[in-house]
């Protein structure tokens, strides 16, 4: 064969390897010499958060003192393991076994933290909350709780918080039947963490007006601190499609829905070795 024809056959086989790899990126599916144990996951995790209010030391100078009771639940985030016989995006027929798995129930509680904050806007201020992320961002609007000798109200809303949820997947008894043993693990950092803003002043028209507020203070309490973690359970997940299966997985809210694309992670015994 001469150099001419052998060159010609080297770009060809190029060609034909870039179209399966491209075939295969268009069809979610990672080379299985990439398996990777640990997938991250970028996530705005859906909280509700209910509290009182209470107030002591109205007729206090600089102002009076305000504690917060309350909790911040969680929407909850969940994943789900597709063990196949057959890769997806063959035209072979494949048997799946789908089991879901709950790594951060819907409804945990993070407890407001109870430490009393002082205005600085005289004895008897109105009084407003805001919810804001580590840098001051706003997640909630400002809801008006009251004035300090009147009591104050209660309050509740609804708001997302970035998160980043990082799975460690573990493969073990790739030859048992039904099916492989895979433990999950890992966490969920709630990145730019919650303050609750607490804002006094000497008047209740915060937007200005006729009777625009002379006089304002704000006083922040810690709720999550930025980059929080809360560790997911290790829990072991049994397949049931036999010893050696593909291996897919997927984030899922807290309601079941979708977060990212599906992975895959490779073959049991690739993870395994991983």
């Amino acid at each position: 064969m001469n150099r001419l024809a052998l060159g010609a056959l080297l770009l060809v086989g190029a060609a034909l390897s870039a179209a399966c790899d491209e075939h295969s990126a268009r069809n979610g599916i990672l080379a299985s010499t990439a398996a990777t144990p640990q997938l991250t996951q970028s996530y705005a995790m859906p909280v509700h958060v209910t509290a009182t209010a209470g107030a002591s030391g109205c007729d206090n100078s600089p102002g009076p003192y305000i504690t917060l009771n309350g909790q911040l639940a969680l929407g909850g985030l969940g994943s789900r393991f597709t063990f196949t016989n057959n890769q997806k995006g063959t035209h072979t027929y494949s048997e799946d076994h789908k089991v879901d798995v709950t790594v951060v129930p819907a409804g945990d509680a993070i407890t407001i933290p109870k430490q009393p904050v002082q205005g600085g806007v005289g004895g008897n201020p109105f009084i407003w909350v805001q919810l804001v992320d580590g840098a001051d961002a706003p997640l909630t609007s400002e809801i008006y709780l009251g004035r300090c000798v009147q009591g104050l109200d209660g309050f509740a809303a609804d708001f997302d918080l970035s998160s980043v949820a990082t799975a460690l997947v573990v493969a073990d008894s790739c030859s048992n039947s039904p099916g492989p043993y895979i433990t999950l693990g890992g966490e969920l950092a709630l990145k730019p963490g919650v303050k609750a803003k607490l804002i006094f002043r000497n008047n209740d028209n915060p937007v200005g007006g006729p009777h625009e507020a002379d006089s304002t203070a704000a006083v922040s309490i810690e709720i999550v601190p930025p980059g929080q973690v809360i560790q997911f359970q290790k829990q072991p997940v049994l397949g049931g499609v036999g010893g050696n299966p593909w291996i897919y997985f997927q984030f899922l809210s807290g309601t079941g829905a979708k977060i990212g694309q599906e992975v895959l992670l490779g073959r049991c015994v690739q993870l395994n070795q991983a």
